[in-house]
């Protein structure tokens, strides 16, 4: 399958935002917005992306960090070589805040022409967070998720994510009880708020760590990684058609 990409430019209240969008040649009905994680945009999530295009999937993905710089984004071993990435990685992270990703996740679905009709949405790490923000928005468009080892999902503000797992559709939560950065503890809130809810999974790995998902990375757990894949796909088929 010829797969077709693509990287659009667009103006934003904070400035320029490059939306990376990956579709099979002749388009597709099936849409899944991408939400990265703290490392960027980068080759490891351009090989995901490209991955959901070949099994059918329009994917588009807002770069979250267009306040610093376009598509800035860091492999592992990048950090190795310049350690002072991770610092500027943290800085990043810590200017986030909910309303600049709705923005963005707004102008991406403009920048694409998905104006209407239904979508999957998939967030890594910082990403997780706004995919249930994204559900709990527009449940008639975001009708199914997934999150990849978590991150924020819980805070003491009214707009913690725990507090309206019951306004979302179906979600599927990979989380590896060897998490050092974002331990189950830390979304325990959130977990005990969707227990018992039937359009909520959670599955906890042993021993897998986070950002379990890139084969890049030294904490790659493939039995995460495959299961996370194929309950997510299983999902999208189901009710993206």
């Amino acid at each position: 399958m010829a797969i077709i990409e693509e990287i659009i430019d667009i103006d934003t209240v904070d400035g320029p935002m490059a939306v990376v969008r990956k579709h099979p040649d002749g388009g597709s009905d099936k849409r899944v917005l991408i939400f990265m994680d703290a490392p960027g945009i980068r080759p490891s999530l351009h090989e995901f992306a490209a991955r959901l295009a070949e099994a059918g999937y329009d994917v588009a993905m807002p770069d979250l960090w267009h306040r610093h710089g376009r598509l800035i984004g860091y492999e592992p071993a990048d950090i190795v070589a310049d350690p002072s990435r991770r610092a500027h990685i943290g800085e990043m992270l810590g200017s986030l805040d909910d309303t600049e990703v709705q923005t963005d996740r707004n102008g991406a679905l403009a920048a694409v022409g998905w104006r209407d009709g239904s979508a999957g949405v998939i967030g890594f790490c910082l990403g997780a967070r706004y995919v249930h923000k994204a559900m709990q928005e527009l449940p008639d468009r975001f009708v199914v998720g997934a999150m990849w080892h978590p991150s924020f999902l819980t805070d003491d503000t009214d707009a913690s994510p725990h507090l309206t797992v019951d306004a979302i559709g179906e979600l599927w939560i990979g989380i590896g009880d060897a998490d050092t950065v974002q331990s189950i503890e830390m979304h325990q809130r959130y977990f005990a708020a969707a227990e018992g809810r039937d359009n909520i999974t959670l599955r906890i790995f042993e021993g897998a760590d986070h950002g379990y998902t890139w084969p890049v990375s030294p904490n790659y757990h493939e039995e995460a990684a495959t299961v996370g894949w194929t309950e997510t796909l299983t999902r999208f088929e189901r009710l993206l058609g």
